[in-house]
């Protein structure tokens, strides 16, 4: 279970990425849309956990788009204190347009590509086109809601036409997640992995789906933990105001009547 549940989409696909991580034992990892940093945060605490000396490169504007929305910086700025407090030395946010930072990574070094930018059609085949240079040997391409059909998303549409030219396998649930093993030297425990997937398709996704409702149902317990925490914190600064004082001989008063009606 990840340390850090910030809100996201990608909650579900959580426990496939650690065995992802430990599987591939990536030595870079390039993030293609980080938004609030939840899967980019999760990949550097795996890294973490597993004792790998995996860098990651976080690339995004922070400004949003159509289908996340547009936000302000506080986004950003959020993710970049999380980076500094918590991963110093393995991570690096790269700002601005993932085209204009390609040059920022170097071909052939990216063992593990996560592409979770903008969802159009255009936009995912243009960003898978520009950075699979950047893929090393042994390389995994990850496409994030390729299994998502609302208007304006294409992105299942793009996994359709490459999805056979490489071993590959898509997961159904949180919008689906795309595995691509585009390199040409892939550890045989992956390449397994799909090939068995592929072969027990639905075993494999109700397995993962299960696990991965976990880390949602998780996110939900806290969430309404802290809710009653700062509701405990607030009524207990009324008591302890000034006004919850002056009138506390009203409220006494109003319970003598209560008591005098009964």
């Amino acid at each position: 279970m990840p340390s850090r549940l910030i809100r996201s989409a990608w909650f579900e696909h959580a426990a496939f990425a650690g065995w992802l991580m430990d599987a591939l034992r990536p030595r870079t990892l390039v993030e293609l849309g980080t938004h609030t940093g939840f899967s980019f945060f999760a990949f550097a605490e795996l890294a973490d956990r597993l004792g790998l000396d995996t860098r990651l490169f976080a690339l995004d504007s922070w400004e949003g788009d159509d289908h996340a929305g547009f936000y302000d910086e506080s986004v950003y700025e959020s993710v970049k204190a999380i980076a500094e407090a918590d991963f110093p030395h393995r991570t690096e946010l790269i700002r601005g347009y993932f085209s204009e930072s390609a040059p920022r990574i170097d071909d052939n070094s990216v063992e593990l590509l996560h592409i979770d930018g903008r969802h159009g059609y255009e936009d995912v085949r243009e960003d898978f086109e520009e950075y699979l240079p950047k893929v090393a040997d042994n390389g995994v391409v990850l496409f994030h809601d390729c299994y998502e059909f609302r208007e304006g998303f294409g992105v299942h549409r793009f996994w359709d036409e490459i999805a056979d030219r490489w071993p590959s396998f898509r997961f159904h649930h949180g919008h689906g997640l795309g595995v691509l093993a585009v390199g040409t030297d892939v550890p045989d425990s992956v390449l397994a992995f799909i090939e068995y997937a592929n072969s027990h398709e639905h075993e494999v996704r109700d397995f993962y789906a299960q696990l991965g409702a976990r880390v949602t149902e998780e996110y939900v317990v806290r969430e309404q933990a802290a809710r009653a925490g700062a509701l405990e914190a607030e009524i207990a600064d009324l008591r302890a105001s000034t006004s919850w004082k002056v009138t506390s001989p009203l409220r006494a008063l109003g319970a003598l009547r209560l008591r005098g009606r009964s």
